[in-house]
This record gives C-alpha cells, structure tokens and sequence, in this order.
C-alpha cells in the first residue's frame, strides 16, 4: 500500500456515503447497519445471549464530527506520507504519537486506510489485490495529531524479514499508542493471527479487533465468528479492546465509523 501527494486526483470526487452528513440522510435503520452493524447482528441473536460488549462503544455525533476532521486534510492539517522502513534506524523520529494497522495479507488493510483517507481528494491510497503487496512499513502523518504506521501483511508472501521488522517496531516504539489488528470476518481467527496476539500481548500494547469483510460472509457464519472472537478476547487478552468493530468491502462505505476509532 502506498499513500502520497499527487496534484492529479486533487479532482478525485469522493465515494457515495463517505461523509458523516451523507449517511445522517439515510433512513435509520440503513444508516444504524453503517454505522453501527453490530447492532443490526444483534437482532439475531438467541434470547438472553449477553450484548453488553455491543455498545461499549457507541460515539455520538460530536465524536464522529471530531475523529471525521481529522481526516480532512486542508492548509491547516496537512496529511503527508513521511517515509517508509524496513528497519527501526529507518524509522522517522517518534515526534508523534502513533498507531499502526497489522493484519494477515489481504485482509483488507490498505482499503480500511484508504477509507481513512477518502475525504482528502488530494490523498491516492493505492490498494492491491496481490497479497503480500506492502512490504516496508509506512509512516504517514496526520497534521500535528498523530502518524499513521501500515505495517506489511503477515502470512502469504510476507517479507522475509516481517518478524523482525515488526517485533523491533512493537517493542521498541515508546509512542505507539494503540494498533489495530485486522482480522477477516469471513475465515476468523487463523493461527498467524493468534501469534500476533500472543506478540501484542507479550509486550504489553493496546490493541483493537477490526473483522473486515463481513458483507461476504453469510449471516450464520458471521455471527459464529463474531462471538467466537468476542469469547476468545474475553477469556484470552488483557490488552485488547472489549468491542469489535466490523467494517465491509468496499470500506469506503464505513467512513463516520472508522474514524470514531481515534476517540477511543
């Protein structure tokens, strides 16, 4: 995955539903399966099954207006790629807080930043559909607030050297305040993501479940993952956030939501 600045999609018109206001138009129960799909899953559940962790986190519309303009670049709040790093001495200076985004290839990572990024017109995110495509890890900052880290997929076609390369980053970057680790909704937990979870929860970092795709997974299929996860975080993490958050392809869709993430 690759950001950058580039003067020849300054014109790029957003995708449908990609602004807070657009979705604040749709009828509620279309706009609560966007912005909230576990709620929507909820319905579907057996009597005195227990959702409380379903709205752990519900941000009301102040929060997503705030966590929306942080995404919007302008003048003011410039969003730049800064460098890209195979290794910790290549890294940019920690001068910003962090968080980064991990996950198995092609899990869906550069679509969720590119959603990020899609009320920025000036902004290219560039999605492969070759797994393994990201291969260094990739700084971009976001105005003064914080910076960006896309880390190399994990799995298939992973760099050579992704262990070390990632271990160095999570263990050694003191200004990592939160990762997100990506997971598919269609196939659940896979054996690299729970060596992963062993790794964020060895050295002691924040962490948030993201279950992409889940428009591709029958109902049925989704809920037993989803509640599988939700009881795996339960009896097995101590860092993990208590909430999943579920996002679709094409994440463009899920952009009020997604931001809201930075107001955890």
């Amino acid at each position: 995955m690759l950001l950058s600045r580039a003067g020849g999609v300054a014109g790029r018109v957003p995708p449908p539903l990609a602004a807070l206001s657009q979705v604040l138009r749709l009828e509620q129960s279309r706009r609560t399966g966007i912005m909230f799909p576990l709620q929507k899953l909820e319905r579907y559940l057996a009597p005195g099954t227990d959702t409380a962790w379903f709205h752990i986190f519900e941000p009301g519309l102040g929060a997503l207006q705030r966590a929306e303009a942080l995404f919007r670049s302008s003048q003011g709040h410039p969003i730049d790629y800064v460098s890209s790093a195979v290794r910790m001495d290549h890294a940019p200076p920690p001068a910003l807080p962090e968080v980064c985004f991990i996950g198995r290839s092609n899990v869906g990572k550069s679509s969720l930043i590119r959603a990020l990024f899609s009320l920025s017109p000036e902004v290219e995110v560039r999605v492969s559909k070759t797994p393994g495509h990201t291969k260094k890890m990739n700084f971009f900052k976001v105005g003064k607030y914080f910076t960006l880290v896309d880390m190399p997929g994990y799995g298939y076609r992973a760099p050579q050297d992704f262990v070390e390369m990632v271990e160095a980053y999570l263990q050694e970057r003191r200004n990592l305040k939160r990762t997100f680790l990506l997971v598919d909704g269609v196939v659940g937990l896979q054996k690299t993501d729970h060596i992963a979870v062993e790794m964020l929860e060895e050295f002691g970092i924040p962490y948030v479940m993201v279950l992409t795709k889940i428009d591709r997974a029958a109902r049925g299929l989704l809920l037993k993952n989803v509640l599988g996860i939700q009881e795996f975080v339960k009896e097995n993490t101590q860092g993990c956030f208590p909430q999943l958050f579920l996002v679709r392809e094409p994440n463009l869709r899920l952009i009020p939501r997604c931001t809201a993430l930075w107001e955890m």
